[in-house]
């Protein structure tokens, strides 16, 4: 039995009104029967996890129900349907009535609309392949490789392009802060004091709402204040790398918001902190912190920057990778950006 068989998501398109297979291994969106028909798998139980409920969503991805009920023998149906109906309300019961009226309704339109999907015959124009991600003879021996043994076959997985202008941004912007650091003669303490306050404001501004990211710099203690006006010019490159921006009014309060889209800010947060714990774990290496001992760049170089990256996540060059899927849509986001995003999974028995 393997409970990690493959991972996908599922997006609720309000235009659409239903839930939307996407596949970012593959690159193939909107195909639910992708892996019954095209990978030929022996399909038995797929459990979506959202933030609002946990949900069997295996009719979505079926047209042979009954030869996957023969197959689905973890436990009885009525308990299956039970735990997962206690999960939901479990994750729901500090939700407004409201919302989880408009929940429930969902729920009850899409049981609807699958249940006739499940007995709907198929569209024959539509064809659908074998497994594309990791190479050929790992997919014959899980049994993905389809019916199409004719076509050309990459040595890995598909190749995608690979949007990360923002990783090289965020390194670079570390050169300011570092320089105004060993201008103002600071200790090593003192060093990473300040960047110790900068991240725990951004730390701050990664919990606040996504599309309305903000924070104030009056919520800091009296001495962090100072710090960080003091530093705050130097601060600005890397503000513009994670798509941010300051923003005073006439009283002198300093905010640090959103400056263009929250995706752009969503993205790059993950490399800053990771960035930022580097440079703060090296400035405490050096003995001592000043021009002439310090050893530039204070970040590892071991990190792949644009390009191309392969599909298969097992395959992904050592490093800092931040990519998305640049196919006809964007396959990596983050779950606040449509709402909410279903994560499924196969459950099955050799």
């Amino acid at each position: 039995m393997d409970f990690t068989d493959h991972v996908w998501t599922e997006c609720f398109s309000t235009f659409l009104g239903r839930w939307m297979h996407l596949d970012p291994c593959d690159g193939i969106y909107d195909r639910p029967l992708l892996y019954e028909t095209g990978w030929k798998k022996d399909l038995n139980y797929i459990i979506a996890i959202a933030k609002d409920g946990v949900y069997d969503v295996t009719k979505r991805y079926t047209r042979n129900w009954c030869e996957v009920l023969s197959r689905r023998n973890i436990t009885p149906e009525p308990a299956l349907s039970t735990l997962l109906s206690s999960i939901t309300r479990d994750c729901r019961k500090n939700l407004a009535s409201e919302v989880v009226s408009a929940l429930e309704e969902r729920d009850r339109n899409e049981a609807e609309a699958v249940e006739r999907d499940l007995y709907s015959k198929d569209d024959a124009s539509i064809s659908l392949p074998g497994r594309q991600s990791g190479n050929k003879q790992w997919c014959i021996s899980r049994s993905e490789y389809g019916s199409d043994k004719n076509r050309s076959w990459s040595s890995s997985g598909p190749m995608r392009k690979c949007i990360d202008g923002h990783v090289t941004k965020i390194y670079n912007a570390f050169g300011p802060v570092v320089s105004q650091l060993v201008k103002q003669s600071s200790s090593k303490s003192r060093a990473v004091e300040v960047l110790e306050i900068f991240k725990n404001i951004l730390v701050d501004l990664k919990k606040s709402p996504f599309r309305t990211r903000r924070v104030s710099i009056k919520s800091l203690s009296n001495g962090a204040q100072y710090v960080v006006n003091q530093m705050l010019p130097s601060f600005g490159q890397l503000l513009d790398a994670l798509s941010l921006k300051m923003e005073s009014d006439t009283n002198g309060r300093i905010d640090i918001c959103l400056a263009s889209d929250p995706v752009k800010t969503s993205i790059a947060l993950p490399v800053l902190f990771h960035a930022l714990d580097n440079v703060i774990h090296n400035v405490n290496q050096c003995d001592n912190f000043n021009k002439h001992s310090l050893s530039w760049p204070l970040l590892k170089l071991n990190r792949f920057c644009s390009g191309l990256v392969l599909a298969s996540g097992e395959e992904l060059p050592f490093g800092i990778v931040s990519s998305i899927a640049s196919y006809n849509l964007s396959f990596i986001v983050p779950v606040n950006y449509f709402g909410c995003v279903h994560t499924g999974f196969f459950i099955f028995h050799h």
